[in-house]
């Protein structure tokens, strides 16, 4: 986005309230996303403490998907805190069965930590490249869409057909493409695109979700073949 600068003391004056804008919604969606965050990993460490059963596919997709429109529908309201508090914590839940299988593993332990640090320092270091460098990467919603349908069909046959080749295949490009979505989402907001913080942080939660669980099951299947 291009800006006349021929006149900048009424470019630094009209100007300033964007940018106080896009810091409010940076620290509002920050302070959340670190909130729902905590949330989720409390909730997912119950889940494999107490050996609570996966609900499965059609449930969580059911849940999830259930979860993100009524969050889309209150993002403008008190109520849409709690719509995200409600979509993290099952997510929370049904990641807790899946590192609960991981911790059974020899070196399992070792695997959810180098998992959980790999998907930190993706993520501070895309989020802070986006921050630093404030690019656009409007650019990449087509390709991100995409990629992410395509993986997300891709990542259902190897479910429902069994194949672990396609399904390590679909991790490896969930990892590029949850990347792709850190900076793209880290850009919106930066540049002004996303002006809801409660939308913003679902993108990037989503993002981490899939970035540690891709990191999980690529780490998971080089220990199995050690």
């Amino acid at each position: 986005m291009t800006t006349e600068r021929t006149l900048p003391v009424v470019v630094a004056q009209t100007g300033a309230p964007g940018m106080l804008s896009t810091n409010r919604v940076l620290r509002n969606t920050y302070g959340l996303l670190s909130a729902t965050l905590f949330f989720s990993a409390a909730i997912a460490a119950t889940s494999a403490a107490l050996k609570l059963p996966h609900p499965g596919i059609v449930i969580t997709l059911l849940g999830f998907f259930g979860l993100l429109y009524a969050t889309t529908k209150l993002r403008n309201s008190a109520w849409g805190l709690a719509a995200v508090f409600g979509l993290t914590g099952f997510m929370g839940y049904t990641l807790g069965p899946i590192v609960s299988q991981y911790l059974a593993m020899p070196n399992g332990h070792q695997v959810v930590m180098m998992a959980m640090g790999g998907t930190a320092t993706i993520f501070v270091g895309l989020s802070a490249y986006a921050l630093t460098t404030r690019k656009d990467f409007s650019f990449m919603s087509g390709f991100l869409l995409a990629g992410i349908l395509v993986a997300f069909l891709a990542g259902l046959g190897a479910i429902f057909f069994q194949v672990p080749a396609l399904s390590l295949t679909v991790s490896a490009a969930f990892v590029l493409l949850m990347g792709g979505l850190i900076l793209f989402e880290t850009s919106r907001i930066v540049n002004g695109g996303e002006t809801n913080y409660i939308m913003a942080t679902v993108s990037l939660y989503v993002s981490i979700y899939n970035l540690f669980s891709s990191l999980l099951a690529l780490i998971g299947f080089g220990n199995n073949n050690d």
